[in-house]
């Protein structure tokens, strides 16, 4: 058996994991760790390092172990080494079977407890190691959010990204150092203006204006709509001009909203879509021209208790001072349709979905969407209702056809860039 021993964040180690400490023969782990578990000179140690020659040692340890019953090896990591730590590596390497794993306080778990927080409706994501932009879209989606940091995505690096936002930052720094440790609010320009250093642990996202949906249980309530592609009488909307549901479900399809991505909502309207897209969990942009769809997508989005930033302005115009998206979504454009598609086909990682109601701008939109490279397909949907009518009877209600184009970047296209 490996023993995987958690830390934690400065609380002393438990009863059961200083006894198996004792009773080791080969201790792996960080420099700072072996120094601090005072280790008789008779056990072996290994320096947690690169994790190659680390495993590589192990494995040889477990061999001979094979021959030498007495032979027991220790892993020390920091915090809870099963949430983000290395008891996924030695799973893959090892198997689960021969691990016992014994956890200690991870810094997410502390972080919220310095901050008096409960942290059972957080999303947690880990930005080290990893591209800065996913853990700026789930700060951007979700008013409760935990970011283990890294170098190139720490404080200042977050503050930038959320600097338009309401957000507030708790940044936890040195977590367990009883001489270093710091617990800092600030905004997101104020931690984008600052040089933190490398002892942060881990940086809390939090929305204070906007409650967090409460967990659904078995017995109690949904704390809102189920499902996806909602009735058009779920959002407010002018006149009808809304994405019909029918439409929607296929465009959400299309353009596969999930936590993490970042997606457009070009001409949005009501925000039908916009909405929907981050009842999915992705982060949304929602631009519209007109001052009244503009609090009418604010008035939605409010509604079904999701985020949305909306800008006001013409796109292609104001498209070019946001962040490149995963997906888009066209609902309007006129004239400008061709320009448009091509602008957000310049930028977008993964789709660009496009819904038309005139036929004369589906080849345009076609011919914008070729022409920066995506494959493209679509589709006319045409749908009929069941409506009453008088006598207890019903009739089918035709509803408006409406032709759905999406293009995907072919795979070449995105070879190597970060999910």
């Amino acid at each position: 058996m490996i023993t995987v021993i958690g830390t934690g964040t400065g609380a002393p180690l438990t009863p059961d994991a200083t006894e198996a400490l004792a009773g080791a023969t080969v201790v792996v782990g960080a420099r700072r760790h072996l120094e601090a578990t005072g280790l008789p000179r008779t056990v072996e140690r290994i320096v947690l390092g690169p994790l190659a020659p680390a495993l590589d040692a192990i494995q040889e340890h477990l061999e001979k172990g094979e021959k030498d019953e007495e032979r027991r090896i220790v892993v020390l990591a920091s915090g809870d080494p099963g949430f983000f730590g290395i008891v996924r590596v030695l799973s893959q390497r090892f198997g689960a079977r021969l691990l016992d794993v014994r956890p200690g306080v991870s810094s997410v778990a502390t972080a919220f407890a310095r901050a008096g927080l409960s942290w059972d409706d957080a999303v947690v994501v880990s930005a080290h190691g990893r591209h800065l932009r996913t853990a700026l879209n789930v700060c951007r989606a979700h008013p409760k959010v935990a970011v283990l940091t890294g170098p190139g995505a720490g404080p200042a690096e977050l503050g930038a990204g959320l600097r338009s936002s309401r957000r507030v930052l708790v940044v936890a720094s040195a977590l367990g150092d009883p001489r270093r440790e710091r617990i800092e609010r600030v905004t997101p320009a104020e931690a984008a203006g600052r040089e933190w250093g490398g002892a942060v642990s881990v940086v809390l996202c939090l929305d204070e204006k906007r409650p967090v949906a409460p967990l659904r249980t078995v017995a109690g309530p949904a704390p809102r709509p189920a499902g996806w592609a909602l009735e058009e009488d779920a959002f407010a909307h002018r006149d009808s001009m809304i994405t019909k549901f029918e439409v929607r479900a296929l465009a959400l399809a299309r353009l596969g909203p999930r936590l993490g991505d970042l997606v457009w909502d070009v001409g949005a309207g009501s925000g039908s879509v916009a909405v929907e897209c981050a009842r999915l969990g992705a982060a949304v942009t929602a631009v519209e021209k007109t001052p009244d769809g503009v609090e009418r997508i604010r008035a939605n989005a409010a509604a079904h208790g999701v985020d949305v930033q909306v800008v006001h302005g013409a796109a292609p115009t104001v498209l070019s001072d946001l962040d490149d998206p995963d997906a888009v979504f066209i609902g309007g454009g006129g004239r400008e349709l061709p320009a448009i598609v091509t602008a957000c086909a310049r930028r977008a990682r993964r789709t660009v979905v496009v819904a038309l109601a005139a036929l004369d701008r589906v080849p345009a939109a076609r011919d914008a969407l070729v022409g920066a490279g995506f494959d493209c397909d679509g589709v006319l949907l045409q749908s009929s209702r069941l409506a009453p009518l008088p006598g207890d009877v019903t009739r089918l209600a035709a509803t408006h056809p409406v032709f759905l184009l999406w293009g995907v970047r072919p795979p070449a296209r995105t070879e190597g860039v970060a999910p």
